[in-house]
């Protein structure tokens, strides 16, 4: 693979999954991709390259994305978020008894493995859970991932990952020189396609949210735009599991260690409590005022001058290319587009942010 080839792939990379590619990653990123040439039929990598240039390529775009970006995973990873887990059910369940329902998010979860270790531990309380309703929400980009998590059919290696061999045997079946996860526990799961990078509000609200080791891989501006649509859909009193190495601090504000101080689990702020509050009376007084809040690359829905919503029609092109830079830069397509209005600059293909001040 070539130098110039290399830099294609890691700019679809970052406008897709938000996940920037150093240089030293070619050799993975080819071996990634083997399995993509064969699917798509291409005898060679500059084949392929010549394919993604095309202006019809945007499938394939997403499938190369996909393809290099999916991350590992294996049961129980990290023992410490599970035993947390186990703790405040309990604790949720005592909070949520009126309306016994409770709802978790799996966000980035790949081939499958952290949803199933959540469902494997609820499914381990029994009775305990009786008359509750608790939903497991899982999510990733990548189409390939879901496919296989939705079969719940993992190898032997990938059993023999983190997975006690207790539960092995009550939670899976032998399928051929693999195992499946049996029934019972897969249809406690709902996985979902999801990015992100995009808004998640239609995904609704959640006691506890699982997005652990992903934004290691984004930048400082990507990760706060995360943290802060992360934050938007965690109940008041709820729970944030992040990764080991992944942390809050200086990157949100609604956002904080919990008090009880498990690394790695986070909590809104009380700020971010009392604001939310605040807006919740305050919506129960007043009349919605049609307040604009997401543009839609499709019809360019984009806040006017006057504040009021002014449609604009875009071709797909125009679309696709308004989106991957919002993308890329942790904003909806209608705050780039605010953005870019309020710059005052007449073309907008030479628009790619705001000119720092000296």
């Amino acid at each position: 693979m070539m130098v110039h080839e290399f830099n294609l792939l890691r700019r679809i990379l970052k406008e897709r999954s938000g996940i920037e590619l150093s240089q030293d990653k070619m050799d993975l990123v080819e071996a990634k991709l083997r399995p993509l040439l064969k699917e798509f039929e291409f005898p060679s990598f500059a084949h392929l390259m010549l394919a993604l240039i095309k202006p019809d390529a945007e499938r394939l775009r997403s499938r190369v994305a996909q393809s290099i970006a999916v991350l590992e995973s294996y049961f129980f990873r990290d023992k410490t978020p599970f035993k947390f887990f186990d703790d405040v059910m309990p604790k949720l369940m005592e909070r949520r008894r009126g309306s016994r329902r409770i709802r978790i998010w799996c966000a980035a979860s790949a081939t499958g493995q952290e949803p199933y270790s959540l469902a494997m531990l609820l499914a381990e309380a029994g009775t305990k859970i009786d008359g509750w309703s608790i939903e497991i929400v899982a999510t990733d980009f990548s189409e390939e991932a879901l496919r296989k998590a939705r079969t719940g059919l993992y190898s032997q290696f990938e059993v023999q990952r983190g997975l006690p061999v207790s539960l092995l045997v009550r939670y899976f079946q032998k399928a051929g020189n693999g195992w499946q996860v049996k029934p019972g526990i897969r249809n406690r799961i709902v996985f979902r396609e999801h990015n992100l990078l995009n808004d998640c509000r239609a995904l609704g609200a959640f006691d506890i949210i699982f997005c652990r080791n992903v934004l290691i891989y984004f930048d400082e501006r990507l990760k706060s735009a995360v943290l802060g649509r992360l934050a938007r859909q965690l109940a008041s009193d709820g729970y944030l599991v992040l990764g080991s190495a992944e942390t809050t601090t200086g990157l949100s504000p609604d956002l904080m260690p919990v008090p009880e101080g498990h690394h790695g689990i986070f909590c809104l702020s009380p700020a971010a409590v009392a604001a939310r509050s605040h807006n919740i009376a305050k919506q129960r007084h007043e009349p919605a005022a049609g307040d604009f809040h997401q543009g839609d690359a499709r019809t360019g829905s984009v806040p006017a001058r006057d504040d009021k919503v002014r449609p604009v029609e875009l071709d797909r092109a125009t679309a696709e290319l308004l989106e991957a830079r919002a993308r890329a830069r942790g904003m909806s397509v209608a705050e780039l587009l605010a953005e870019y209005a309020a710059s005052g600059i007449p073309d907008p293909e030479n628009w790619q942010g705001p000119r720092p001040k000296i």
